[in-house]
């Protein structure tokens, strides 16, 4: 059998076993040995399983990952996040639209801690949606705020899909930490200008509030002092080149354990949350690395990659063309698969056609996440939407899926400027010398 023909059989095969619920890293893993042994025979491909796994143990540069899991979910359970959200609300709860526009901050700065979309929609539905139905917001706005700002983490650095993407791509993860800050307060500033024309347009969706005195935001801030040192600790370590990646992770975990300690948050029960919460998110993701190495083993001795660039190039069409037709296949794959999975059933193949098409890889990276971030609040699926009626069941689908429509016209916006102008994403880390 043709090699080629036979890496597409195999990722049908793949498919099919997660549509049985087999583990996305597991299929991943099964595909890509099964295939490769085929090719060079099981010897080769039992060896090659058993020096991926121990290479992906051994990594320094995956133990970025465990450390920001853990160092998000300390600050969980320290209550950062709410005080993260007390903050925004003070600085611009006032204004109309104000609590959606202080959600949308907070998730992305939390997000940036914790790096899952999913956790993020799922803390600030608890803290943010009872105070903006509390204070009369329209349902549709307040949940579509949620779901639509629980996509920022997986941008704004740092970001544990960044961090995966620079290891996979072999590009230097401080490269793409500064590529995704432009796009990424692009993407908050949007996301504030969609809430405040909306509620020009629907006044009665968000009533003004009385602004707090300067007074009162001081104590605010001083009172919310831990999420504030936090986080200027690890931005101002990565950014201003006191720490590296890896250090800074290592002190942000341990400050975010320092202020779960410090609250007296810490019990057995809550501590033990912490660790099976880190462990198994941190296993999930080392299985689906796993998984995806043996699976661009079997991509690349097949040839599939290049057998799909030369098909491409035979059609003759614009780069742009072709780029458009992956953002669609993101925005479903987005819809239906989480942000991690997305990205690492398709890098193998993709990467080398952008590449090839002459597109920057840092540059694709931020976009690849951007799409993403679009298909978790995609209809009919969207996962975030799902995450937040699965914690409020009052609220209809259909309502969150109303409300992310201003949203998701701002992200078509955003994906559209950093498209047409890539140094929006590429000219920080050209100006620092990293690219």
């Amino acid at each position: 059998m043709d090699p080629a023909v036979l890496a597409l059989l195999s990722m049908l095969l793949m498919f099919v076993l997660i549509g049985l619920h087999v583990p996305i890293g597991v299929a991943m893993g099964i595909t890509g040995i099964a295939t490769y042994a085929t090719l060079v025979g099981w010897g080769p491909a039992m060896t090659l399983a058993a020096l991926e796994a121990s290479h992906t143990f051994g990594s320094l540069d995956f133990a970025i990952i465990p450390l920001f899991l853990v160092m998000g979910s300390f600050a969980a359970a320290a209550g950062l996040s709410t005080d993260l959200y007390r903050i925004a609300n003070a600085l611009v709860g006032h204004l109309r639209g104000g609590l959606s526009m202080a959600t949308i901050g907070s998730c992305a700065l939390f997000g940036a801690v914790c790096g899952s979309s999913i956790a993020t929609v799922a803390t600030m539905t608890r803290i943010a949606l009872p105070e903006m139905r509390q204070r009369g917001y329209q349902t549709s706005l307040a949940a579509g705020s949620i779901a639509a700002g629980g996509t920022l983490g997986i941008l704004i650095p740092p970001s544990i899909i960044m961090v995966l993407y620079a290891v996979l791509a072999e590009q230097f993860v401080l490269t793409l930490f500064f590529a995704a800050v432009i796009p990424g307060l692009i993407a908050v500033v949007l996301q504030c200008l969609a809430i405040g024309i909306y509620v020009r347009v629907v006044p009665n969706a968000a009533p003004a509030a009385a602004p707090l005195s300067w007074a009162e935001r001081g104590r605010t801030l001083k009172g919310a002092w831990g999420v504030v040192v936090l986080g200027l600790v690890v931005s101002v370590g990565i950014y201003g080149g006191i720490f590296t990646v890896n250090e800074a992770a290592g002190v942000g975990a341990a400050l975010a354990g320092a202020f779960f300690f410090g609250r007296r948050k810490a019990n057995r029960e809550t501590l033990s949350k912490v660790v099976k919460e880190t462990a198994s998110n941190t296993g999930m993701i080392y299985l689906v690395i796993i998984g995806a190495s043996m699976l661009t083993y079997f991509l690349s001795a097949s040839h599939l990659p290049s057998s799909i660039i030369d098909w491409i190039s035979a059609l003759d069409l614009p780069p742009l063309v072709i780029v458009f037709a992956l953002y669609v296949m993101y925005i479903i794959l987005g819809a239906v698969f989480d942000s991690f999975a997305a990205m690492v059933i398709t890098l193998p193949f993709v990467l080398p056609v952008v590449v090839g098409l002459g597109y920057d890889p840092v540059w694709w990276g931020v976009i690849m996440v951007m799409v993403i971030e679009i298909g978790l609040i995609t209809p009919p699926i969207g996962i975030n939407c799902f995450i937040l009626h699965g914690m409020a069941k009052d609220i209809p689908l259909r309502t969150i899926f109303k409300g992310i429509a201003p949203f998701l016209i701002a992200d078509i916006l955003r994906l559209t400027l950093v498209t047409v102008f890539p140094q929006l994403a590429l000219w920080l880390p050209g100006a620092l010398g990293l690219a």
